[in-house]
């Protein structure tokens, strides 16, 4: 059987790009009968709030899109994560990094166009620094990780030339991303990850990392970001096509049909349902390019 997820951050408002993420999520897996999780990923201390998560859940069920189970806290979850933690250090794949984001930014370009910096191992071999902040990076070996993802198809990414090693415990003791969502997914019987495209360079990550645990991966199906006006990508700051902002002036069908139509599932942007949407859902239907949408 399928099993879904959604995973938002509960550091604001969903905006427009969330829930296009969640919907189309939420359709791949009920359509083949599956279930649909909701997890909360809320590790950031600094940035997640409860009551951001109370609105996001609140949103989705003024959607339509409800979750199977009981949502799952990140927060709640330190224990487990110490224990994968600690598997991954036995295998002597990590090493403490002491940079800080000026270092990386001082003495290396981003990679190619996504802004995103290639660690270049400045810390691997340096001795341990006892009582010196450090965050902890896994080693990646100069290899292609190659998978097929449900949307774009075939992908290979050299896991040295394209990615560096990677954070897995953040300077300040709270838990990276990239460990936390493998080990998730894995606990939680994941088998289906929808999410955007933004996305994609972190899958080979997830993978290697799956592969140290010993974990089987779940499919990855990513799919095209919503842009304001401008081509920006859609971020929490804009506030017009943020939640707050269309529950007021729109009614949940009126959103869940724009965002059918968007996603190429209706041929105009009419009040819908996601339920009614279930039996002609299809990923050939998706789009492939990013999306402009205007301000509401």
């Amino acid at each position: 059987m399928t099993k879904g997820r959604f995973a938002p951050s509960p550091t604001g408002r969903m905006h427009l790009g969330n829930v296009f993420s969640a919907l189309l999520s939420w359709l791949s897996a009920k359509s083949k009968g599956g279930e649909w999780l909701l997890r909360i990923e809320d590790i950031d201390p600094q940035r997640s709030r409860r009551e951001y998560a109370q609105w996001l859940m609140d949103d989705l069920a003024w959607l339509g899109l409800t979750w199977d189970g009981e949502p799952v806290y990140q927060s709640q979850r330190s224990d487990i994560y110490e224990h994968y933690y600690q598997r991954l250090k036995a295998q002597g794949l990590t090493y403490p990094c002491y940079c800080t984001r000026a270092d990386l930014l001082a003495t290396q370009a981003p990679h190619e166009s996504d802004g995103r910096v290639v660690y270049a191992g400045t810390c691997r071999h340096l001795p341990p620094q006892p009582g010196r902040p450090a965050a902890t990076r896994l080693v990646v070996p100069d290899r292609d990780i190659t998978f097929t993802d449900g949307h774009y198809g075939r992908q290979t990414v050299n896991l040295a030339h394209h990615v560096g090693d990677f954070i897995i415990r953040r300077k300040d003791g709270a838990w990276a991303y990239q460990l936390a969502v493998v080990v998730d997914d894995a606990l939680m019987g994941v088998n289906e990850v929808v999410r955007g495209r933004d996305l994609l360079l972190s899958s080979p990550q997830q993978l290697y990392v799956a592969e140290l645990l010993h974990f089987t991966p779940p499919r990855f199906v990513h799919l095209p970001l919503l842009l304001g006006d401008s081509g920006q990508r859609l971020s929490k700051r804009d506030r017009s096509l943020d939640m707050e902002h269309l529950r007021a002036c729109r009614t949940p069908e009126e959103i869940i049909g724009l965002l059918a139509f968007t996603a190429g599932l209706l041929s105009e942007p009419q009040p819908t349902k996601p339920q009614q949407l279930l039996s002609d859902f299809s990923w050939d239907l998706v789009p492939c390019h990013d999306i402009i949408v205007a301000a509401q």
